[in-house]
């Protein structure tokens, strides 16, 4: 290790500190465990030795992020977190209450902006800023948990990767995020509670398969129909619809894990029966070669806030209802989901780290 440059402890696993800093893996656990517990950092660990935790002192920081805002919802117990990064770039992160009372999803951001553009995403208006660092992943959920009351027995029980950013843009970094959260020593979260979301980038949904079989994979339709879903979606011309679905089945039949297929029907443009129909076919031929049938959530649109001229308008009932009929007599029995924290600017498809101080 270069120790001109000093890495994050958040941003390790007990293995590699143990290696990387040469204590032994029990003081490495240790070490780490206090951490995550939010132990000062002098406070007493009789299982470690005194000179294990001042090695790992001089050659790791432990930095943070800083909290600039939390927005609570008044009509639902959704909480957004505005986070400004080391270098003043501003990111956002979500805490989403589950159906079992006390446990917790954190939505997390892997990049600062994006660079993919869709259509009807606030993030994709900022374009990339940068990739988000493992630790900084990690800090979001951190930060995410001390919102919580622990001695009541509230807990974070699962992470989505499905904040600002393309995960898949930067999976070496949401790699090492999951084997830290998963880790005892580190949150303890189940790799089957997290889930990595992509709107389409079939080289990462190979590598999730090979290297975290048991994280879920959730991937953004936006339309079964290519020509609708390259307008919608740009990575769509570069990435179509029929190779983005060959790479989410071979991940499938590898990991034996359904995937969360997730659409957003957007009123006059990608809700029309000819659209349900395609979907309801698109699900149909996912379960006929991957051999499992994958869960369809229906997002409801949320209007980018402080947009004026936001061209996408909700579905009125009516259509709902059809769009979801239509699918019913294709044989898919979508999920519609709730997407809260709408009047926060929490609810999917609305981060955009624009609420950094009161308003």
């Amino acid at each position: 290790m270069d120790a001109r440059v000093r890495p994050a402890l958040q941003g390790t696993t007990p293995a590699r500190l143990s290696v990387d800093a040469g204590v032994p893996l029990s003081c490495a656990r240790r070490i780490l465990a206090s951490l995550f517990r939010d132990e000062p950092p002098d406070a007493p660990l009789d299982q470690v030795r005194r000179a294990s935790r001042e090695r790992v002192a001089a050659l790791y920081d432990r930095p943070s992020l800083e909290l600039i805002r939390e927005d609570e919802s008044q009509v639902d117990p959704f909480r957004k977190l505005v986070l400004r990064l080391g270098d003043g770039e501003l990111i956002e992160a979500v805490r989403i209450p589950l159906h079992k009372a006390g446990r917790y999803s954190a939505c997390v951001s892997s990049q600062a902006g994006c660079a993919l553009a869709c259509a009807f995403c606030a993030t994709g208006r900022l374009g990339l800023r940068r990739n988000l660092q493992t630790w900084e992943i990690v800090e979001q959920v951190r930060l995410v948990r001390r919102t919580l009351e622990l001695a009541a027995g509230e807990r974070v029980h699962g992470v989505v990767f499905q904040g600002m950013g393309e995960p898949m843009s930067n999976l070496d970094r949401v790699l090492e995020a999951i084997s830290v959260l998963s880790d005892p020593s580190g949150l303890a979260i189940d790799r089957k509670a997290i889930t990595v979301c992509t709107a389409g980038v079939p080289s990462g949904i190979r590598r999730l398969a090979r290297e975290a079989p048991k994280v879920r994979l959730g991937l953004s339709i936006g339309s079964a129909r290519q020509e609708v879903r390259a307008r919608l979606m740009p990575i769509a011309r570069a990435h179509p619809l029929d190779e983005v679905i060959d790479a989410a089945i071979e991940h499938a039949r590898a990991t034996g894990s359904a995937p969360l297929f997730a659409v957003t029907p957007l009123d006059g443009e990608n809700d029309a029966d000819e659209d349900a129909r395609a979907l309801a076919a698109l699900v149909a031929r996912f379960r006929a070669d991957a051999g499992v049938s994958p869960r369809l959530s229906v997002i409801p649109y949320n209007r980018i806030a402080g947009d004026a001229d936001d061209p996408f308008r909700r579905q009125g009932e009516a259509r709902a209802a059809r769009f979801l009929d239509v699918l019913r007599d294709g044989g898919v029995h979508p999920h519609l989901r709730y997407s809260g924290g709408g009047d926060v600017a929490a609810a999917c498809g609305q981060l955009a780290a624009r609420a950094a101080t009161p308003s």
